[in-house]
């Protein structure tokens, strides 16, 4: 084989891969949604934001350099953020962030490590106000809270290029040692309210118990009190009959003769009294306690 030709032909398959790195290295590829700035001798030189190929024939000088600033959306996870709420209780929080470059010179040359600053930013926002409600309340308006923390942290981060497009708090838990101790304190509190409940409930039954001693007293005297006008009045009615009130004071003394034995009337005999005159007597005790 003719090695001659053989180099001959390697070369001519390589020669248009090398021309073609050769392009490549005299100019920036730009991607979609991100920005290369240029600079020469740490000066910016231009910004490349349109995506494709740009033809920058100095690349080849050392002293140009491209940095790529992506302006897709990006997040950051911020776990175990230590708080302390407005009674010193110690919590931890887990917080999601989303943002984006929207000013690749700002986000390059205003600040030397964004990202860092990013974080500690973040933390300190959270501390500052979150730290000034309740537990309770850091549970229940999360939400808000998120918001609160997003808008404080969003006049900083313009500065840098960077917009905060959400920030969420996810995660909130106490310490183990915190937690426990706020357990053993909430269930002394039910264990106390259980008690209170109980003598209240001790207390309110012999008050009633009282209260309807009292009232069965009343009753008892009032009708005590009432029993001797309810026999005169009976007497009354029965002196209208001169029949019956003769018959009640035989049985009367009767039984005063005999107290031990029981007396017992058994009607009238034959004679004595009409079944007609016995109704009339029913019908004038009817009338009479009709009132």
């Amino acid at each position: 084989m003719n090695v001659p030709f053989v180099l001959a032909l390697v070369v001519g398959a390589l020669l248009p891969f090398a021309f073609y790195k050769l392009f490549r290295a005299l100019g920036f590829e730009v991607n979609e949604r991100e920005s290369v700035l240029v600079t020469s001798h740490g000066r910016l030189e231009k910004a490349l934001d349109e995506a494709g190929f740009h033809f920058w024939p100095s690349r080849v000088f050392p002293w140009v350099e491209g940095h790529r600033v992506s302006r897709r959306l990006d997040f950051r996870d911020f776990s175990a953020v230590h708080v302390n709420d407005s009674r010193g209780t110690t919590i931890t929080i887990d917080l999601w962030l989303e943002f984006r470059v929207v000013d690749p010179q700002r986000a390059l040359f205003s600040i030397a490590d964004w990202d860092t600053s990013l974080r500690t930013l973040v933390s300190h926002a959270t501390t500052s106000i979150l730290g000034n409600r309740e537990f309770r309340e850091i549970l229940c308006n999360r939400t808000d809270l998120s918001e609160a923390v997003r808008r404080d942290i969003a006049t900083e981060t313009a500065r840098w290029g960077i917009e905060v497009e959400h920030l969420l708090i996810r995660n909130i838990a106490l310490l183990p040692e915190i937690g426990q101790q706020l357990f053993a304190t909430v269930a002394a509190r039910i264990e106390k309210a259980r008690a209170d409940i109980e003598e209240g409930g001790r207390l309110a039954v012999a008050k009633l118990e009282a209260d309807t001693d009292v009232r069965v007293a009343e009753l008892e005297a009032t009708a005590k009190a009432q029993y001797p006008a309810a026999i005169g009045a009976a007497l009354s009615d029965a002196a209208m009959t001169p029949a019956v009130l003769h018959a009640y004071e035989t049985l009367h003394e009767l039984a005063e003769l005999r107290p031990h034995r029981t007396v017992r009337f058994h009607g009238f005999s034959d004679g004595e009294v009409r079944a007609v005159d016995a109704a009339m007597i029913e019908q004038q005790f009817g009338d009479a306690k009709a009132p």
